[in-house]
């Protein structure tokens, strides 16, 4: 059987879009975990990923024939600077193939060594940020969050030196693209308009086919990228996740969520949480996400300015009335997803007032994002609130039991149920992610991974028997700082 292989499109561009690196062997490549359900989806055969032709592909070790791998050139902000060029420093592009949906996806390899664009880097990755990639993604897409996706985790049996020597791995991912922002801006500021209108076409073709072209293929591209980050930052909100490092190399213009690197799930309530290490003045705190995704549509627009319009006022004046939605689409969509969290199928005047008062609750009480809303979703709760609920929350939750009187749906089990598919119990907690990195690395036991995985997999069911999954992290178990594993 010759087995579905992915087949590079990315190279009908101009060569100035890429590079083709080197292949760096490992010593001894060794599959630790495979997706086979996501290799399933995609028409990919199991058991020839696991042959040594497969574990081959997916170490970077060697490419099957017709298998040609790219890194792909960007730029970006970084903290608020630009960087011209930066560009895939440790990972490969291998192609795309189609799903059992019809859909495109393209496969790409992360920590299998030096490009053009690794700069001092290694091009390495180290096994835990590999898994913490793996546990994190995959439970965003069971939480129904767009995102890449992790087909396959691989160890390289050499060691990368960090502040110590670490093992080695290698991700296996899958998105619908891996166009960035960035991707934009390093065209921009090349002055190469040429690039940015294929760029933009192409951008276009493989996100976007049926959008609208009218205003133009770049501001047809604008608004869609603006409505896919809209919903992407609106979901990010409401399950409380913090990506991190938000800078515009790591914004895909797909509108999934990429580069998981200091990313955590917010514990207890508080706009201001910051997990990255590095950023000490909270540029890509909780709270600031959807200033900072405007920021970055913002950076977009900018970049595409030549190819809106040759005047340059026009194509201003069109890129600010593109721009000009962003808070109001993002606050329909967030507040929206904030009343299914509540119950609510209604929408009233006095909605946002009513999820203001619940954050001012929980800010102050210093309770946990998760676990309130899923205690929120229980029957006993919604039928007599200050008998089952913490006391910090009786005052609110008689303003709550007066708003969900106005509601239609008819009784308070249906209500729940609804509830309980919106507010999951269970989510990669930054305690059990770093136990599961321990585990791994300090003990060669992968037993806490898959717990973790499977556990996660089904995050708005409840598991008998997985308790210790849906508790808050005790005060000694509690994770401060997350790092991004370069």
């Amino acid at each position: 059987m010759i087995p579905v292989l992915p087949a590079q499109t990315y190279t009908t561009l101009p060569e100035r879009f890429y590079v083709h690196p080197p292949l760096s062997p490992v010593v001894a490549p060794q599959i630790v975990q495979l997706n086979t359900a996501l290799a399933g989806e995609l028409g990919l055969d199991c058991h020839w990923l696991r042959s040594r032709e497969g574990v081959a592909m997916l170490s970077g070790n060697a490419m099957p024939e017709g298998v040609i791998p790219v890194a792909q050139v960007y730029a970006g902000h970084q903290f608020g600077q630009f960087v011209p060029k930066l560009g895939d420093g440790r990972a490969m592009l291998l192609g795309s193939v189609t799903d059992q949906n019809g859909h495109v996806k393209e496969i790409q390899l992360k920590g299998v060594g030096r490009t053009r664009f690794s700069r001092s880097g290694d091009g390495r990755a180290a096994l835990g940020p590999v898994l913490r990639e793996y546990i994190v993604s995959e439970a965003m897409a069971a939480l129904g969050v767009p995102t890449t996706r992790a087909l396959a985790a691989v160890t390289t049996g050499q060691p990368v030196y960090r502040e110590t020597p670490l093992p080695g791995a290698v991700l296996t991912r899958v998105a619908s693209g891996f166009i960035r922002v960035g991707t934009f801006q390093f065209f921009a500021a090349q002055e190469d308009f040429e690039g940015l209108r294929l760029l933009t076409d192409y951008a276009l073709t493989h996100h976007y086919p049926e959008a609208s072209h009218e205003g133009g293929a770049a501001c047809a591209l604008l608004r869609e990228v603006i409505a896919s980050q809209c919903q992407l930052l609106a979901q990010w909100m409401l399950y409380g996740f913090v990506h991190g490092v938000m800078n515009t190399d790591n914004m895909a213009i797909s509108g999934e969520t990429i580069d998981y690197g200091p990313c955590a799930f917010m514990e207890h309530y508080d706009p201001d949480t910051v997990f990255s290490f590095i950023d000490k003045r909270g540029r890509y705190a909780y709270g600031r996400q959807p200033e900072i995704g405007l920021w970055n549509l913002t950076r977009l627009a900018e970049a595409l300015l030549p190819v809106i319009s040759e005047d340059r006022n026009t194509a201003l004046e069109l890129a600010r009335a593109e721009l000009a939605v962003f808070e109001g689409q993002f606050q329909q969509i967030y507040l929206a997803g904030l009343r299914q969290k509540l119950g609510l199928q209604t929408a009233q005047e006095g909605d946002a007032g009513l999820v203001r008062s619940l954050f001012e609750v929980m800010q102050a009480q210093r309770l946990d994002y998760t676990a309130t809303f899923r205690s929120l979703s229980n029957e006993a709760a919604l039928s007599t609130p200050t008998a089952y609920l913490s006391e910090a929350l009786h005052p609110w939750a008689a303003q709550w039991q007066a708003r969900l009187a106005a509601e239609p749906l008819p009784g308070t089990t249906q209500r729940a149920q609804a509830m309980q598919r919106v507010n999951p119990l269970y989510i990669p907690r930054n305690h059990l992610v770093e136990e599961m990195i321990t585990q791994a690395v300090s003990h060669n036991n992968m037993t806490a991974f898959e717990e973790l995985l499977a556990v996660t997999s089904r995050p708005f069911e409840e598991q008998p028997g997985k308790e210790r999954y849906a508790r808050p992290a005790e005060a000694h178990e509690q994770v401060q700082n997350t790092f991004c594993g370069t």
